[in-house]
């Protein structure tokens, strides 16, 4: 018998993004699979447009934007049934129909993964990478993406161990997810799907990437799509607080400097 899943997919004022994300998940092979949307206090017709056209999908409408962390997390805690597995799903990406199922074999199969995340395409792009696992270095402060901008090939078609699941698309057992503390909602908008990540590897789990579960992703479209200094500053702040709540002592001075020197940079390349 199949093992529960809840899908959820945080919307705020973003009404089509959500309804072709919902659209995409109508198509999914795996057989025992709740779709919840939750409604981060939208002021457009989000919420009226998904009870219209899927009126058996779970809205759960929260008063005000309580950001990607504090969202996620009250949704995943007002759900009345708690499945065996959680995925979190933005709600600008469009999922494979059979994005599921190596996600919920792979922690089926190993205890110790506690996370699994699918291989990420670009959708306007749509076999270029986008995410193929994640590489961190806390002492200078480098969080990417592997694969980033590459067409897909053999190398980015083999399962392996990385440092952190990309918030795009993360799924975990519900448990897991519960005694780890949720997501850190003290991180300001980016950051907190690698601390999350980080914390269940400090506890001895492992990060899985598994690239049979495919999933395209409409980057940034939720935030606007374009640089913006606002988005830089919530990404600068984010890697600060993660150098300093993961990195050792006689670390931080080094990886904060480093941290400040990269964010630099990326800002000035980016004007």
């Amino acid at each position: 018998m199949a093992k529960s899943v809840n899908i959820f997919v945080l919307n705020w004022n973003g009404k089509d993004l959500t309804m072709d994300c919902l659209s995409s998940l109508q198509k999914i092979t795996y057989p025992d699979v709740n779709v919840v949307v939750i409604d981060n206090g939208s002021k457009d017709d989000s919420v009226k447009s998904i009870k219209n056209v899927y009126p058996k999908i779970s809205v759960i409408e929260l008063p005000d934007n309580l950001g990607f962390a504090m969202g996620n997390n009250a949704g995943f805690q007002s759900v009345a049934h708690k499945a065996d597995y959680t995925i979190f799903l933005n709600n600008d990406t469009t999922v494979d129909p059979n994005f599921v199922d190596p996600l919920i074999a792979e922690l089926e199969s190993n205890f110790n993964t506690k996370q699994a995340t699918p291989k990420v395409y670009y959708s306007d792009n749509p076999e270029t990478i986008w995410f193929a696992g994640g590489k961190i270095n806390l002492w200078i402060g480098l969080i990417r993406h592997l694969g980033i901008r590459n067409t897909d090939s053999d190398v980015y078609s083999k399962k392996k161990k990385i440092d952190y699941a990309t918030g795009c698309c993360i799924c975990m057992r519900s448990k897991d997810f519960e005694s780890i503390g949720q997501f850190d909602a003290s991180f300001p908008m980016y950051g907190e799907d690698v601390d999350l990540s980080l914390r269940f590897k400090e506890a001895g789990g492992d990060i899985v990437y598994i690239p049979e579960s495919k999933v395209w992703h409409k980057v940034s479209a939720s935030m606007g799509g374009q640089f913006s200094v606002g988005k830089w500053k919530k990404k600068y702040f984010g890697k600060m607080k993660l150098v300093a709540k993961h990195s050792n002592l006689y670390q931080i001075p080094f990886s904060l400097m480093f941290t400040i020197m990269l964010s630099i940079l990326e800002l000035v390349f980016s004007l």
